[in-house]
């Protein structure tokens, strides 16, 4: 027989919203069937028109607010919602910590590991303005050239010129890179045709060094008016690097492979826990400086080093973490997929006159098992997986090292509860509780620190 939602399109229904997602909207639901709706928040009672409808599930939107939270604070602007960039705008940032603390510890109960425990969430003292890079698509809107944010589930650019959320001096400079592009009259991307020039603008800053890198990410191999255009933008405050990437394929990958300086310097430079690091277009670097430091030295104190440790950094980047363990211990070995990360990261190690540090271009799981089976027993293990957390094979390679301990930096608190049970079952269990940390405010996302010691 088949089944027939209890909601239709277009229709407006009368809800209680009953939690938040990992994505920040709000559920309700009619008989059981759950309806995701932005911009509601736990509590409220809407009225709410539904605007998609899947066989299990649907969306909707705010029609009108009948009870509002006490948790509601007035939000910077609908577009943020609308693009997805800050969706826990109008919640109290007081609750959105409490919110990522229970994100964590409601999906431990779920898998009966109850007995982990979650702290309270750190957070900021000014929650806004902390990205310190911007990836923005510039598109056509109305004839014009504009640089703005994606609406959600979609390809329409929606023209954005404070995006709340990110360093304003970037915001600024965006604005000048786009009125240049306008003035110089090169084309914004057309991704239906697979035509235009200019399909991104990337700004990088250094939150310490203040030095600002423009990536103009292209379609084409040049750019109209290249010259003139460059020009123009090396004279805007605090630039030292102009970066072309070119980006040719049609797809949704932002950057291509291949980059070209077109003025000043290939990197910029920052500071971070005290140590200088050089930063490429491709480098992955924390976006959020105040609390990566933070981050970063509760790490290092809850895998209470007593220097005369061997560390693997699983997942070493640029050597943010194994450069700042370094000094801690006794020996640093970092490992790195991708190349030209782990060249940055000898530059940095080198920059930083720290030799006791070795980092090898591999993935995760094949060289923890080279070491392993070249007989390196480390006392610490640091991993900082991506979202996907972390593959069965880098576990059971960690496991067969049989460090003591295991410092496991998350981004992704379902991967994370994930990877606790499989460290488990290879007799690893949770030493104290689960520190969250808020590099991402007003958005869903949590960092968090958990130590995992052997049985």
């Amino acid at each position: 027989m088949k089944f027939i939602a209890p909601v239709e399109k277009n229709k407006t229904y009368e809800v209680t919203i009953e939690d938040l997602t990992y994505q920040g909207m709000g559920v309700a639901k009619i008989e059981n069937f759950p309806i995701f709706i932005a911009n509601s928040l736990p509590g409220e009672q809407i009225e709410m028109g539904v605007t998609k409808v899947q066989k299990t599930y649907a969306f909707g939107r705010v029609v009108k607010v009948i009870k509002e939270s006490p948790d509601r604070v007035e939000g910077s602007g609908v577009e943020y919602t609308q693009t997805g960039i800050a969706p826990l705008q109008n919640l109290a940032y007081p609750a959105q910590l409490k919110f990522k603390q229970q994100q964590i510890q409601n999906l431990l109960n779920k898998d009966h590991l109850d007995d982990i425990k979650v702290d309270e969430t750190i957070g900021m003292e000014n929650p806004t303005g902390y990205r310190n890079k911007a990836q923005i698509p510039v598109r056509n809107v109305q004839g014009d050239l504009n640089t703005g944010f994606f609406r959600r589930n979609s390809h329409d650019l929606v023209p954005i010129e404070d995006f709340y959320i990110q360093d304003p001096v970037i915001d600024k400079v965006i604005l000048q890179v786009r009125d240049l592009l306008r003035r110089f009259h090169v084309t914004a991307y057309d991704e239906r045709n697979n035509s235009g020039v200019i399909r991104n603008v990337i700004v990088r800053r250094g939150y310490y060094s203040h030095e600002i890198m423009v990536v103009l990410v292209t379609r084409t191999m040049t750019i109209p008016g290249q010259k003139a255009l460059v020009e123009e933008i090396s004279k805007i405050d605090g630039v030292v690097s102009i970066v072309q990437n070119i980006n040719s394929r049609p797809t949704n990958v932002i950057m291509g492979p291949k980059d070209n300086v077109l003025w000043g310097e290939a990197v910029i430079h920052d500071e971070l826990m005290g140590l200088k690091f050089m930063i490429s277009a491709h480098s992955f670097y924390q976006v959020n400086p105040v609390q990566t430091e933070k981050l970063y030295q509760l790490a290092i104190e809850k895998a209470d080093l007593k220097g005369n440790e061997t560390v693997v950094d699983a997942y070493s980047g640029i050597g943010t973490i194994s450069l700042a363990v370094a000094k801690h211990v006794k020996k640093v070995y970092g490992v790195e997929v991708v190349k030209e990360a782990v060249q940055d990261a000898k530059l940095n190690a080198s920059l930083n006159d720290i030799e006791n540090v070795k980092f090898i271009t591999d993935k995760a799981e094949r060289q923890m098992a080279k070491w392993e089976s070249d007989g390196l027993k480390p006392d610490v293990v640091f991993v900082d997986p991506p979202r996907k957390g972390l593959a069965p094979e880098v576990i059971d390679s960690i496991a067969d090292m049989n460090p003591k301990k295991i410092v496991y930096i998350s981004c992704n608190p379902a991967t994370l509860v994930r990877d606790i049970q499989l460290f488990s079952d290879r007799e690893y269990e949770v030493t104290g509780d689960i520190q969250p940390v808020d590099q991402f405010p007003q958005t869903p996302h949590v960092e968090s620190i958990t130590v995992l010691t052997a049985k």
